[in-house]
């Protein structure tokens, strides 16, 4: 009985009246649009930053500026800033980001300007983060204090929904995204009427979200790889090998990240732990070089440019070093998020698999590796498959990937989640 009150409602469940659903439309649009604008302003403002930081001033002094020497003292000035925003903003610029996910809390607003600002000194400094945690938590807590204060008999959890939906949905261009992380989110709950009343409002706000960045800075995941048409046996064979390969790959980081996240808080406090987590980066960037550097979304662009470009090698220490400054950025207190960092180490690896064996299509390759390293760190299928999918601009992608998502979701399924409770254990 108690399985069964989990359940979502049956499909011949009744569905909401047109007049229930007609009033959300006007506040999910607007959510979506203000949602979308929050993570425009933080991402221009940042990219003005790294454009100042990592050409303007490397320029003025004459100093290369992807110099070792420069990318080291560029990632410990990143620790320190936003070690002084974690020590002395209001709130400390939002609970310890490694206890957190997309599902975001409802911070006090004092505590929104430290985050953003931390955030954008990471998306401009070089920390291998995205925007996607800070920001969905920036814009729940908006939403949510605006939505209740406007409509105080309306509910919490539903403003919450809609700043999400906006805010995935702004930050991959389409709404299919939001779509799907929700109703991964709902399954399990028990919710009146059918699935669709459930996404109608977020829905809405998402395609705002989409519609307004598509306009603004018309994004794009196509990595324009070579063409990859009719899938054939080898290409199965290779999906079912690399999925699962880059899996593992990720759980291993997934195992390491409370003894990394421990190392860090030994040191208590953020003008210690962040700066100490700016050298390591440093450290690590001197290794794998520029192109391992921030979120790694125009990074994945220049690999796909020339999948030949690189040796089997390099590839494999660019994908190592990425996923360990992922991890590093993560476990020290760097505000941000996974997801696209986590899309990095996937197209490296994928290309790295096609460098090893040329009969691995680099599409092939890249969209497996993208899905199992996915699949590791955000335990969320839907969006593992969607953004391992929109990488490729193939229909015959999708059949494949979706068989090898089976022998890799074996091997994360039950295991720990890259996501940390308040006293440093993992969640399952």
């Amino acid at each position: 009985m108690a399985q069964d009150s989990a359940r979502p409602a049956p499909p011949g469940a009744p569905a909401a009246a047109a007049r229930v659903l007609l009033p959300t439309i006007l506040p999910a649009l607007l959510v979506g649009v203000v949602t979308s604008l929050v993570l425009l302003g933080v991402s221009t403002a940042a990219e003005e930053l790294q454009h100042v930081l990592w050409q303007d001033l490397p320029n003025a002094l004459g100093i290369g500026r992807y110099s070792v020497l420069w990318m080291y003292v560029m990632l410990v000035a990143t620790g320190v800033a936003v070690g002084l925003v974690v020590w002395k903003a209001p709130g400390h610029a939002g609970p310890d980001p490694a206890t957190t996910g997309l599902d975001a809390p409802v911070l006090p607003l004092a505590v929104l300007p430290g985050l953003l600002l931390a955030t954008a000194f990471v998306l401009a400094g070089g920390p291998s983060l995205g925007p996607e945690n800070p920001v969905i938590a920036v814009n729940v807590s908006l939403a949510v204090r605006a939505g209740l204060k406007a409509f105080p008999e309306t509910r919490e959890r539903g403003w919450a929904a809609l700043a999400e939906a906006g805010t995935i949905g702004a930050l991959f261009g389409t709404p299919v995204a939001a779509a799907l992380v929700i109703s991964e989110a709902l399954a399990g709950q028990r919710i009146k009427g059918q699935l669709w009343d459930s996404l109608f409002a977020p829905l809405a706000a998402a395609g705002a979200g989409a519609l307004t960045v598509s306009l603004i800075s018309e994004p794009s995941f196509d990595l324009h790889l070579p063409p990859f048409g009719r899938p054939g046996w080898g290409d199965l064979l290779a999906s079912l090998v690399v999925a699962p390969a880059a899996a593992a790959l990720g759980m291993c980081a997934v195992y390491a990240f409370p003894f990394v996240h421990g190392a860090f808080s030994r040191l208590r406090h953020p003008m210690l732990m962040l700066p100490a987590g700016g050298a390591v980066l440093g450290a690590l960037a001197a290794l794998g070089g520029h192109l391992t550097l921030f979120k790694g979304l125009d990074e994945i662009a220049v690999l796909a440019r020339d999948p030949d470009g690189w040796t089997a090698g390099e590839f494999a220490t660019m994908t190592v070093v990425k996923l360990a400054a992922l991890l590093v950025a993560a476990s020290c207190g760097f505000r941000g998020g996974r997801i696209f960092p986590a899309v990095f180490v996937g197209t490296a690896l994928g290309l790295c698999a096609h460098a090893l064996v040329p009969g691995v299509h680099p599409a092939v390759g890249v969209s497996a590796a993208v899905l199992g390293i996915l699949l590791a760190i955000t335990r969320q299928g839907w969006v593992s498959l969607f953004v391992a999918a929109v990488l490729v601009a193939s229909p015959g992608m999708l059949t494949l990937l979706c068989l090898a998502s089976l022998p890799a979701w074996l091997l994360v399924t039950g295991r720990p989640h890259m996501q940390l409770r308040a006293d440093g254990t993992a969640v399952r």
